[in-house]
Order: C-alpha cells, then sequence, then structure tokens
C-alpha cells in the first residue's frame, strides 16, 4: 500500500471514530422523586438546638448533618416559634426532603406558612450540598408546587431568589413564574420577586 493510500485510509478511519463516537444515544436523565416528611414541634425544636440524633428520631428518618448547620437552625427555630403562636400552621411549613425509592434524605422544603388573606404563599427550599445539581431542586419544587395548586385557598405562589443565585433561577424557569418585583439591602444583595397564579402550575 502506498504511503498516500495509506494517510487516506488513517483519515478515513479517524472520521468513522468520530462518526460513531457522536452517533452514540445521548442518556436522558430520569426526573428524581421525593417525598415531603413532617417535621413536627419537637423535632423543630431539637434541630434548632443542635440536636441532629433528637430531630431525626422524632421525623423517622436520618436527617443530614445540614439540619444543624448554623443556618438551618436559626430557620428551625423560627418555625417552632411560628408552630407554637399558630399550630395550624403545621401542615405548610419545613418539611424534610426524602429521595425515593432510595430514601436518602435530600434537602427540607415548605412554605413560609399558610396562605395569607390574598390566598399568596411563598415556596422555601434547600437541598443538601452533597445532592445539588442533580434534578432534586425541581422535584422539590415540583412538589411544592403540586401541594399549592390542590389547595382551594391558594390564588398565587411567590419565590424569592437572590439576582446571583444562577442555579434557583434556572430551576424555576419552565413553571411560568413572572418576574413582579426586587427587594434588596447592602447586607443580603438584590433578591428578585417571581409569582404564579395557582392555576397556572405546570412544568415542562
Amino acid at each position: 500500500m502506498s504511503a498516500e493510500a495509506i494517510k487516506r485510509w488513517t483519515v478515513l478511519r479517524r472520521w468513522a471514530t468520530i462518526s460513531a463516537m457522536n452517533s452514540e444515544p445521548v442518556p436522558i436523565p430520569i426526573p428524581k422523586r421525593v417525598r415531603l416528611v413532617e417535621l413536627n414541634a419537637k423535632a423543630l425544636r431539637a434541630l434548632a438546638d443542635g440536636d441532629l440524633a433528637g430531630g431525626s428520631a422524632e421525623a423517622g428518618v436520618d436527617l443530614d448533618k445540614h439540619f444543624v448547620c448554623d443556618r438551618a437552625r436559626w430557620i428551625f427555630g423560627h418555625r417552632a416559634d411560628q408552630l407554637a403562636e399558630d399550630p395550624s400552621a403545621a401542615p405548610w411549613i419545613t418539611r424534610a426532603v426524602v429521595s425515593e425509592p432510595d430514601g436518602a434524605v435530600v434537602g427540607d422544603a415548605g412554605f413560609h406558612g399558610p396562605p395569607d388573606e390574598a390566598g399568596m404563599v411563598e415556596v422555601g427550599y434547600t437541598v443538601v450540598p452533597g445532592f445539588r445539581r442533580q434534578g432534586y431542586a425541581r422535584a422539590i419544587l415540583t412538589a411544592l408546587l403540586t401541594r399549592a395548586a390542590a389547595e382551594p385557598g391558594v390564588r398565587t405562589v411567590r419565590a424569592r431568589i437572590r439576582s446571583d443565585n444562577s442555579a434557583s433561577l434556572a430551576t424555576i424557569a419552565g413553571f411560568g413564574f413572572t418576574r413582579v418585583g426586587e427587594q434588596g439591602n447592602e447586607r443580603d444583595g438584590l433578591t428578585v420577586v417571581f409569582e404564579v397564579p395557582a392555576g397556572a402550575l405546570q412544568a415542562e
């Protein structure tokens, strides 16, 4: 075989290899499935006190250490106080998020409280660091919006997201949210406010 023929054959082989690689099917990610587990007043108070074992025992699931970080302890303490003042808020506030079917605790989620006089509820959720960028945030938001849409008293769902939180901004895309305003200060930075009518809740 001549040198020119060898050269042509080598080029064709490389082209065939690249074509074969490019034609391989790209796996489609399987949507995550989650369930929300109640954190009762005792669980919330235990977590606020940094008692991860006690909080886990009350919740009936093994909570991640994220649940006793400084930020989480403050939030759970606030929610425990909220329940003490208004026990009827229990169905709405923070819950542990459990992945199905493996049972891993991947975050916490809920609403800031029951619907207000205008029928508005605000979502809030956090994904445990080790489970981020795997589709859990979208699964959590889907669960929250499904809950809101099923409640006759809810007319609007609100979400507030820091303007520099690109991951959260990407998560709500496709759920029908509309930007309705901004809030901010020097300490917390700019927060963008989004809302969606309960009757329009639908994920792409």
